[in-house]
């Protein structure tokens, strides 16, 4: 996950970019025990050649009649001496990479310094505020009055942070997924691929939701996870790969259901459908070598963009601060619809650069000219199907209650034009 070679080069270079982060430096820790395996290692080495030497003499003795005794006393010892060694280089070993799997990735240097959201930088507007003659309702107030969105019947299934979508409004959420996967695969290339929601510790680890977002996800009985996203199953399809250089980039997006236990989110959101335990996203994933990661990251943003575009959604782009940047991220750009009900930006998209972090993880390589190297890899929402449907009817309602469905979506709607 993280540049051991790097790190012993310039241990204070790898806790400044911690310290951009808020955290403490571990840098010269790091190299002092990374030395210390290296010396159990190199004297393991030693061992095990002295112990193939001695072989050779027990051999060689027993052929010709010779007392041995001594000879194999000594191996016994080495035998000894080399299974401790074998244990202290593994412990060390398992040291290092518990503090390194619980470090985030390194900052690109164009993420501004901040501490929080506050400290977000605003890249541009797209649209502008619909100006409203009434009072514009949130959401749940328009989905509830026209019988469509139901939250008891959710609770009475499922507990809290649940919704049953019935009739038209179902049919509208179905419709923008569907616009978003014909939009990213016939226009920007991406290959639409179905996924398991259930994957297992490799996965996860893999692309870094463990060990620090463990409490976030669902666990089955028998060990397997359900999915926080189908970035999780569509990056680790190259887990442990060594992909030809000829075959990258590769572009995979994947229309979800996705599952979080919202363990941090108490209190927050609590009414209507923007923070749910089970939600639909259209996810892409970009595999890609490092010298187009950046320029593929610009690209699968504006991928995100053109949805937004295309319904009409007034939203800015926000280039995320140190402070705010998530733990596997080098750099994120996030959307942010305008919801006028709430009269707030909501993040509705989050696209990441995670270079070589998850690769690093999951041992995903391809072949380039000077021998394997990691690939790169990003992520991103395009769009959260939930809260783009919020957008869209918030956006879009009108005084009597009723939802102007947006052109782009009428005939995924058999020709309807309004919900109510």
């Amino acid at each position: 996950m993280h540049d051991l070679k790097a790190l012993r080069a310039d241990p204070a270079a790898f806790d400044a970019a911690l310290e951009r982060r808020g955290l403490s430096p571990v840098g010269q820790k790091l190299v002092s025990e990374d030395e210390e395996r290296r010396a159990a290692l190199a004297a393991l080495q030693e061992a095990q050649a002295t112990r193939k030497t001695l072989a050779k003499e027990i051999g060689q003795g027993k052929r010709t009649g010779a007392d041995t005794s001594a000879l194999e006393a000594q191996a016994v010892e080495l035998r000894d001496r080399i299974a401790g060694l074998e244990e202290r280089a593994a412990i060390i070993e398992k040291r290092i990479d518990d503090v390194l799997a619980s470090l985030p990735n390194q900052l690109d240097p164009s993420v501004p310094d901040g501490k929080s959201e506050d400290d977000n930088v605003v890249v541009h507007y797209r649209g502008e505020k619909r100006e409203f003659t009434f009072e514009p309702k949130q959401h749940f107030e328009l989905g509830e009055a026209l019988g469509l969105m139901d939250f008891p019947t959710a609770a009475k299934l499922s507990g809290t942070r649940f919704v049953v979508l019935r009739g038209a409004l179902a049919r509208l959420e179905r419709a923008l997924g569907q616009f978003m996967l014909d939009t990213h695969t016939t226009e920007f290339g991406y290959s639409e691929t179905s996924v398991p929601l259930l994957v297992n510790d490799d996965a996860m680890y893999g692309t870094d939701k463990l060990p620090k977002f463990a409490e976030d996800s669902f666990r089955t009985e028998d060990g397997r996870w359900l999915i926080p996203t189908a970035e999780v199953p569509l990056t680790a399809s190259v887990m442990g790969d060594i992909l030809p250089a000829d075959a990258l980039p590769i572009r995979l997006t994947a229309l979800s259901q996705c599952f979080r236990s919202e363990a941090g989110s108490a209190g927050r959101d609590v009414r209507g459908m923007l923070r749910q335990h089970q939600f639909t996203k259209c996810e892409l994933v970009s595999i890609v070598k490092p010298e187009d990661s950046d320029i593929e990251h610009e690209r699968m943003t504006q991928a995100a963009e053109t949805i937004l575009e295309r319904l009409g959604i007034t939203f800015r782009r926000i280039l995320l601060c140190a402070g705010d940047t998530g733990f596997g991220a080098a750099k994120t750009f996030d959307l942010e619809a305008w919801i006028p009900g709430q009269q707030a930006w909501r993040e509705i998209s989050s696209c990441s650069n995670t270079r070589a972090f998850q690769a690093r993880r999951m041992k995903a390589r391809y072949r380039s000219e000077t021998g394997p190297a990691f690939v790169n890899t990003l992520n991103g929402s395009g769009l959260a199907v939930g809260r783009t449907l919020i957008a869209v009817m918030e956006t879009y309602q009108n005084e009597d209650g009723s939802i102007t469905i947006p052109e782009v979506l009428r005939s995924y709607m058999g020709g309807l034009t309004r919900i109510g």
